[in-house]
């Protein structure tokens, strides 16, 4: 073993006695100990990743990002993996290259009509925005709290050209119902699949029926890397595309290697439009662009991560069935989640819906959940038209949304991430009778 070998062993094995003194779970005191609804879950082994990709010193992307790539292709068993800096920047980057003048009559243009749920996360409708074009907005069903699919056929217009949702807190949409419609309207499908990252429909991994879709790797989600997401697709071209977004907006796909003649081995081989001469391909801009790329030590998280994530998903699913057996004593005031009969979901969080005939609001609910320490969250934007930022921008609505307006109601969720163990989650059980039990008598 080598000076640099020794030191870098040594190294670890402090890492992974730093993480053994400072990360040790603390003991579970219910009253006391906040239960969260979600957070990142990890080991010595993710913190010594991080560390030797610091002592790499490879800041920005590099060869923890190209093994990134591989690993998450082959989990989702899909060829073309972009990653980025978040999910929201996933939904950007998937939106703006399906409007890419490269992409010729299949491009997206200005004006064009995406459909997308009004229940829908605000990152999620602010690409379709931000590249003018018009989000046509469909009510969910309730329960599942997903698109409904006979909204989505209603919502279809000549000028309609996509369809873009999330699969609900990790439940898949039934798409059975929804992949006929987008065949019989040659519709450009976009899954958000940022909350559902393994779960499955008929057997078949979400984000792989759509055209594209998107991850994220924010601490809540499946797995984390702190920040970070990815776009995947089976198109080369898109994937292309996708990267040039990604990546300033240069042509330039060379990687991280930097030979003097880039790993094309073309590099100076560009034209620019009315100037003489080759330019150099790596300054060579074919779309508008940012940089919205992934980090190595982020990437190098992320392959820790991915090895823990069968578990993840089976640790996610026990604590939902916990929970769901657990409250099905008050199934006549809760609306507890439905799902489809071929979905199999790595649940994000567990959803509940205080019925219109309960003695008590949701309000009520969550404000006796938090002052016993157990944290919960409503389905986020609710009917993201009620809120200020959305109000004014120009699009279609389907109907009077009434589904999405009692979302925004009566709609919330507890956790089922896998730094919930059983004790944690019968004290959210007790929380919730404590509650029930004193407003029904």
């Amino acid at each position: 073993m080598t000076e640099r070998e020794q030191l870098r062993a040594e190294i670890a094995r402090k890492v992974t006695e730093l993480f053994r003194l400072e990360h040790e779970p603390d003991e579970f005191v219910p009253g006391k100990t906040r239960v969260q609804y979600a957070g990142r879950v990890f080991d010595e082994r993710d913190m010594n990743r991080m560390v030797a990709a610091v002592l790499d010193f490879w800041l920005t992307a590099g060869p923890y990002a190209e093994q990134f790539e591989q690993k998450l292709g082959e989990f989702l068993g899909m060829p073309e993996i972009v990653p980025v800096n978040s999910g929201s920047s996933a939904n950007l980057v998937a939106v703006t290259a399906l409007c890419s003048e490269r992409r010729g009559e299949r491009r997206l243009r200005p004006g064009d009509e995406v459909i997308v749920p009004a229940t829908s996360f605000p990152t999620t409708v602010a690409p379709l925005v931000q590249n003018r074009l018009i989000p046509v907005f469909i009510d969910c069903t309730l329960g599942d709290y997903n698109p409904d699919p006979e909204q989505i056929r209603a919502a279809v217009s000549p000028q309609t050209r996509a369809l873009m949702f999330a699969h609900t807190l990790g439940n898949p949409a039934d798409m059975d119902a929804i992949m006929p419609i987008v065949r019989e309207h040659d519709l450009i499908m976009i899954e958000d699949v940022c909350d559902a990252l393994g779960s499955t429909f008929d057997g078949q991994v979400l984000g792989t029926f759509a055209e594209v879709a998107t991850l994220s790797f924010y601490p809540a989600h499946h797995i984390t890397l702190g920040e970070g997401g990815a776009v995947f697709t089976r198109d080369p071209r898109l994937a292309r595309i996708a990267r040039s977004v990604r990546d300033w907006g240069r042509d330039c796909w060379c990687g991280y290697e930097n030979p003097p003649d880039g790993k094309c081995g073309r590099r100076f081989e560009r034209e620019v439009p009315g100037v003489s001469g080759h330019y150099d391909h790596r300054y060579f801009f074919t779309e508008i662009g940012y940089n919205l790329k992934l980090t190595d030590p982020q990437a190098a998280l992320g392959l820790a991560q991915l090895e823990k994530l069968p578990d993840f998903a089976a640790a996610r699913k026990r604590n939902f069935q916990q929970l769901y057996s657990g409250l099905q004593e008050w199934e006549q005031q809760l609306l507890l989640p439905r799902w489809h009969a071929k979905a199999d979901p790595s649940w994000f969080a567990f959803p509940i819906s205080v019925r219109a005939s309960a003695p008590f609001n949701r309000q009520q609910l969550m404000r006796h959940l938090e002052s016993a320490r157990v944290e919960t969250r409503v389905l986020f934007a609710g009917n993201v038209l009620r809120q200020p930022g959305f109000s004014g921008i120009d699009c279609r609505v389907v109907g009077e949304l009434p589904v999405s307006d009692r979302v925004l109601r009566s709609t919330f969720f507890v956790g089922v991430y896998p730094g919930l163990d059983e004790a944690r989650i019968d004290y959210i059980l007790e929380v919730f009778a404590d509650f029930m039990r004193a407003d029904l008598r």
